[in-house]
């Protein structure tokens, strides 16, 4: 079975996280700077981990409607579309994903501010996770 992947993506970084073969868990990768390169660097990881499915975070308002940041995931995950038709791309809503990856980084003692390349990819693995969890629950 192929990889999946999960992107946080945020207007400074872009956490990375991808699963297992067997898309039981969800792994932190890295975090790439959100500038121009970031698509590339993203297309790379989607060869060389034999990815067919993306998951990307969704940041909802906490009311459930999509402000400004869920319309630049929106343009952010058409690209990745249009770059690769044949992939499967799904928003995931993520609220409050990075104040729990934030929150799990301090519990494992952690400094926030040495955290912060981290804390994107702990998000992305939140994200990427509770995909996985809801397609195992759909499994018999």
């Amino acid at each position: 079975m192929n990889r999946a992947l999960g992107i946080d993506h945020g207007d400074a970084r872009i956490g990375l996280a991808v699963s297992d073969e067997l898309r039981m868990l969800a792994h932190p990768l890295e975090t790439v700077q959100n500038n121009p390169k970031a698509l590339e660097r993203i297309k790379a990881v989607i060869t060389d981990k034999s990815v067919d499915v993306i998951v990307i975070g969704l940041p909802k308002n906490m009311d459930g409607t999509r402000g400004e940041a869920a319309k630049k995931v929106e343009a952010f995950a058409a690209a990745i579309r249009a770059d690769h038709p044949g992939l499967r791309v799904i928003l995931w809503d993520e609220r409050l994903t990075t104040v729990a990856a934030q929150r799990a980084l301090q519990e494992a003692g952690r400094n926030a501010k040495n955290s912060r390349s981290v804390v994107d990819q702990v998000a992305a693995q939140m994200i990427l996770q509770g995909w996985l969890d809801s397609q195992s629950m759909l499994s018999p």
